[in-house]
């Protein structure tokens, strides 16, 4: 018989509007050259637009972290978070600069899928911050990727078969999405920068006078020239990673939150008293 799975984070309809209303505005942010007609007023300001939706970001992620910790992120589940967050931010400079290797993302998936949805999205956006800091890498583009590895790590917690599914089967469906992911969350960050390049990049950059398919067009040919080699080596690396350290680190997470007891307040006894002596 399969235990129900503990999660340190319970998603009440309150976080989920609030996570509802993040991804809206998040989508929106991502994806306005593609949204806006070529007649927007928004098309006339492609330079400012990323810095706008970026300082917006900040907020509503803030907002999103506040409302789920509210409904539930109790002491055990923030060190928990804190452990994570720390060894995520440690592991993502291994790589840095080195076509893709990344294994921070790896632990991302397997994190999201053992502790769920809420606490995956806070998780990552928290590690995302957190790296950011460690290696200098903080700018107009930190909160695009603070909220796309919420969603990176969220993802990974709503997949299916969460209490039942394990061994060879639950490693293959982690490894086909962090394959999948890795590659949507480049793409999603190109989305972010894109509109950036300018006159940098004239023959796949953002045209604000251009139709959609156009700009679409542009905006595949940026990705391929820019970034396919990158995220081809993001996604290979979490795969890898899935299926080789994979048993041990769902074990291991498995493990921790059994023993937390997530759902078990902290109580503390009052002292007792020392015995009279007459």
């Amino acid at each position: 018989m399969t235990m129900p799975r503990r999660r340190p984070v319970h998603l009440g309809p309150r976080s989920i509007a609030t996570l509802a209303l993040v991804s809206t505005v998040g989508v929106i942010a991502f994806g306005w050259p593609f949204l806006a007609p070529p007649t927007s007023a928004l098309n006339a300001h492609a330079q400012d637009a990323p810095w706008l939706f970026a300082g917006l970001l900040v907020l509503l992620v803030a907002v999103v972290t506040a409302t789920i910790s509210e409904s539930g992120l109790g002491a055990k589940a923030v060190a928990t978070l804190g452990v994570l967050a720390a060894t995520g931010a440690a592991l993502r400079p291994i790589g840095a600069g080195t076509a893709g290797i990344e294994p921070m993302f790896f632990l991302m998936v397997l994190s999201g899928r053992v502790l769920g949805p809420g606490f995956g999205f806070v998780l990552g956006s928290v590690t995302m911050f957190a790296s950011a800091l460690l290696t200098g890498g903080v700018g107009p583009w930190m909160p695009f990727q603070m909220l796309a590895m919420g969603w990176f790590t969220m993802g990974a917690g709503l997949l299916p078969g969460g209490d039942r599914l394990r061994g060879r089967a639950e490693l293959a469906l982690l490894a086909a999405y962090g394959f999948v992911a890795a590659f949507a969350y480049g793409t999603a960050m190109n989305m972010a920068g894109w509109p950036f390049m300018g006159a940098l990049a004239s023959g796949v950059s953002f045209d604000p006078e251009a139709a959609v398919p156009a700009n679409l067009a542009r905006f595949a040919a940026y990705c391929v020239a820019t970034s396919l080699g990158w995220d081809l080596g993001r996604a290979v690396v979490t795969v890898l990673l899935t299926l080789t350290l994979g048993p041990a680190v769902l074990k291991a997470l498995r493990r921790a939150t059994r023993r937390a007891a997530f759902e078990t307040a902290v109580t503390f006894e009052a002292p007792r008293k020392a015995p009279e002596h007459r």
